[in-house]
C-alpha cells in the first residue's frame, strides 16, 4: 500500500476529530459563548449541513486543480475555520467557523478517496479506501476522547488549537508524502465530464443504499449514551470506555470489509445490513440486560459504518472514482446521519429511548430493499454463465463480459 494512502488517513483523522469535538464539550462551549446547550447542538447540525450541501459545490470549484493542490487548498480553508473557532468571541462567529470546516472536510473526503483509489492498483482499491477511512474510525476512537480531555483540562478553545496543530501536521505530511507528479494527482476535468456519471439511474440507487446504511447505524450511535445509562444501567463513567470499545470494533470491521470489498461489494453489504438489522433489533429488545446490550452495541460497531469501503467501491463502479462522485457519495452518507438524528430525537419524546433502535432497524430494511436490483442482476449473470455452450451462449457471455468490463473500468 503506498505511503500516501496513510497520509490521507491522517488528514481525515484531523477533520473527523473537529467534526465530533463539539459533542464532547457542550457545557463548556455553552458557557464560553453565552449560548444554550441546544444552540451548541445546532453547531453539529450546521457542520453536517455544510458537509452535505457545501462539500460538493466546493469540490466543483476545485475541479480544474490537481488533486494534491486541491487538498492543500482544502487544508487551508479547514485550518482557517479551526482558527476562527478557537478565537470565536460569540456564537455567530463559531457558526461561521463550523460552516467553513464542514464544507472543507466533505470536499477533502471526496478528493482524498479519489486520490487514494487512483494511486493504488484496481484489485486493492477497496483496501486503499479502507485505509483512508481508518482516519474516520480512529477519529471516533481516539480523536474525540483526546479532544474532550484537552478541552476539559485546558478549556474548550485549547481543543480547537490542538486540532489546528494536528491539521498543520497533516498538511505538512501531505506535502512530503503524497506524490506531486503521479497521474492520479492530475486535474479531474471539467464539470460536464464529472456530471456524466449522474445520468446513470443505478448510481442514484447505489447512493441511496449508503444513506440507509449510515442512517441505520447512526440512529443507534447518536443515542448510545442515554440508552446505556438510562435503560441498561451503566454509570456515566463507564460509557466512555464502552464507546472506546465501540470505536475499536469499527476499526476492526473497517479493516475486514476493506479486504473483501474489491471482489464482493454487494455480498458484503448484504451481509453487513442483515447483521446490523439483527443487532439493532436485539439491542432494542434486550437493552435492559447488560451483557446482551454490550454484545449488540459492539455488533453494530462491527457492521455499521464499517461498510464504507464496500459502499465506496460500489459507488465508483456505478459512476466513477473522480472527486465529485466521491464527494456526493459522502453527502448522501451525511444525509443518513441527518435523517437518523432528526427523526430519532422526536421519536424518543413520543416512544422512549428504544425508538431510535427501531428506527435504525427500519432504515436497515430499506437499505436491503435497495440492494434487490443488484442481487437480481447478479443472479441473472450467474444464469447466463450456465447457459449452453454454442453460438448463442457464447454471445451472451461476451455481452455480459463487456458490460462487466464497462462497469468496473470507469475512468479514474
Amino acid at each position: 500500500m503506498p505511503r500516501a494512502v496513510y497520509v490521507l488517513a491522517l488528514g481525515i483523522f484531523a477533520m473527523v476529530t473537529s467534526e465530533f469535538v463539539v459533542a464532547g464539550l457542550m457545557p463548556q462551549m455553552a458557557e464560553g459563548l453565552d449560548a444554550t446547550i441546544p444552540e451548541i447542538g445546532y453547531l453539529i447540525t450546521a457542520f453536517a449541513a455544510a458537509m452535505a450541501i457545501g462539500g460538493p459545490f466546493l469540490t466543483v470549484a476545485l475541479l480544474k486543480m490537481r488533486q494534491k493542490s486541491a487538498l492543500m487548498v482544502l487544508f487551508g480553508i479547514f485550518l482557517a475555520g479551526n482558527v476562527l473557532a478557537a478565537v470565536a468571541p460569540d456564537y455567530r462567529t463559531m457558526l461561521v467557523a463550523r460552516l467553513l470546516t464542514g464544507a472543507a472536510s466533505q470536499a477533502f473526503f471526496g478528493v482524498a478517496i479519489s486520490l487514494g483509489s487512483g494511486i493504488t492498483r484496481p484489485e486493492v482499491r477497496g483496501r486503499a479506501v479502507a485505509v483512508v477511512l481508518n482516519g474516520l474510525m480512529l477519529g471516533t476512537l481516539l480523536g474525540l476522547p483526546l479532544a474532550t480531555v484537552i478541552g476539559e483540562h485546558l478549556g474548550w478553545r485549547a481543543a480547537f488549537w490542538a486540532i489546528t496543530l494536528l491539521t498543520v501536521l497533516a498538511a505538512l505530511a501531505t506535502i512530503a508524502g503524497v506524490p506531486s507528479a503521479d497521474g492520479a494527482t492530475e486535474a479531474s476535468g471539467n464539470l460536464r465530464q464529472e456530471l456524466v456519471a449522474f445520468r446513470n439511474p443505478r448510481l442514484w440507487l447505489v447512493l441511496t443504499t449508503s444513506t440507509f446504511i449510515i442512517g441505520a447505524t447512526f440512529a443507534a450511535f447518536s443515542y448510545l449514551n442515554p440508552i446505556l445509562t438510562e435503560i441498561t444501567g451503566f454509570s456515566t463513567g463507564t460509557v466512555p470506555l464502552l464507546l472506546i470499545a465501540y470505536g475499536a470494533a469499527t476499526v476492526i470491521g473497517n479493516t475486514v470489509v476493506g479486504r473483501l470489498a474489491d471482489r464482493h461489494p454487494v455480498p458484503v453489504l448484504l451481509t453487513g445490513l442483515t447483521l446490523n438489522l439483527a443487532f439493532l433489533v436485539g439491542f432494542a429488545l434486550f437493552a435492559q440486560l447488560t451483557v446482551p446490550a454490550v454484545v449488540f452495541m459492539l455488533g453494530i460497531g462491527l457492521v455499521g459504518v464499517t461498510m464504507n469501503p464496500a459502499m465506496a467501491i460500489r459507488v465508483q463502479r456505478a459512476g466513477n472514482a473522480r472527486p465529485l462522485v466521491n464527494t456526493v457519495h459522502s453527502s448522501f452518507i451525511t444525509l443518513g446521519i441527518i435523517v437518523a438524528t432528526s427523526v430519532g430525537g422526536p421519536a424518543i419524546d413520543t416512544f422512549g429511548l428504544r425508538a431510535p433502535l427501531w428506527i435504525g432497524a427500519g432504515l436497515a430494511v430499506l437499505g436491503l430493499v435497495t440492494l434487490v436490483p443488484d442481487l437480481l442482476r447478479r443472479r441473472a449473470g450467474s444464469a447466463t454463465t450456465t447457459a449452453p455452450h454454442g453460438p448463442e451462449g457464447a454471445a451472451r457471455k461476451a455481452t455480459e463480459g463487456n458490460r462487466a468490463t464497462e462497469e468496473v473500468t470507469q475512468p479514474v
